[in-house]
């Protein structure tokens, strides 16, 4: 008898301690910190695809896409901050409130925004932009793709790098002007003109629907070897990635 209730009280403490943890995890995710994996190109060259980075909760206060499945039923934000023009944002797709979406913000509200062949104009200034050079991508395609990279800077000071297959692209490299709406925000991925963002399906990006904001990478890896070749795992990770702070 005193043995079976000592297995009994085994499992009662295990599954406590199986629910504690999940509690803890739960609430980390929720009010602290979140990992997300890239899984496309459309922020190349500042985030690619096989990138682990993770994203803080805090930063803009909470709404209900906070939480794991935007499970807790409440409308708006509280301890609210708004983001910065150039911040990396992880957001709920308006479209369905439910696929994540990783972009930059570009506009904020009561902006206008237009591209003219290729050049992005934000309050009817064109924002400037430094060619670096060339620019290719070889993993995770099936042929390498060529670009040229720009260094650009938005009108807050704030510089970071962008790509273009050409300022002729159909849809994205000339579009409407429009004016950012209250409570909304523009994003815009650094892969110009390879990015479904405000520009096509994407639109204006609510207020409530911000994630948080991308903060560092703490794992990524390339197409190369194979998790079920050990001695090729070695190369495929990229190693001089690691802890790289985002901006």
């Amino acid at each position: 008898m005193l043995q079976k209730k000592k297995k009994e009280e085994g499992v009662t403490e295990t599954v406590k301690t199986v629910v504690y943890a999940v509690l803890i995890a739960v609430l980390i995710r929720s009010f602290f910190i979140e990992p997300f994996r890239i899984p496309s190109g459309s922020m190349y060259p500042t985030l690619e695809v096989g990138d682990y980075l993770f994203v803080t909760k805090y930063t803009y206060g909470y709404s209900r896409h906070s939480f794991p499945a935007s499970l807790v039923p409440f409308k708006g934000r509280f301890w609210e901050s708004k983001p910065e023009r150039g911040d990396i944002v992880v957001f709920k797709f308006p479209g369905d409130n439910k696929k994540d979406y990783i972009k930059r913000v570009i506009g904020l509200p009561g902006d206008t925004i237009e591209v003219k062949k290729g050049r992005l104009y934000i309050n009817d200034e064109m924002v400037e932009r430094k060619e670096i050079g060339p620019y290719e991508i070889n993993e995770f395609t099936y042929k390498p793709e060529t670009y040229t990279e720009y260094e650009e800077t938005l009108p807050n000071g704030v510089k970071h790098l962008i790509l273009e297959a050409s300022d002729f692209e159909p849809v994205v490299d000339n579009t409407t002007k429009v004016t950012v709406p209250e409570g909304h925000f523009f994003a815009m991925g650094d892969n110009r003109d390879r990015s479904d963002d405000s520009r096509i399906n994407v639109g204006f990006v609510p207020f409530e629907n911000l994630v948080g904001k991308a903060r560092f990478l703490f794992f990524s890896h390339n197409d190369k070897g194979a998790w079920y070749k050990p001695w090729t795992w070695f190369e495929k990770i990229r190693w001089s990635k690691f802890f790289k702070v985002l901006n």
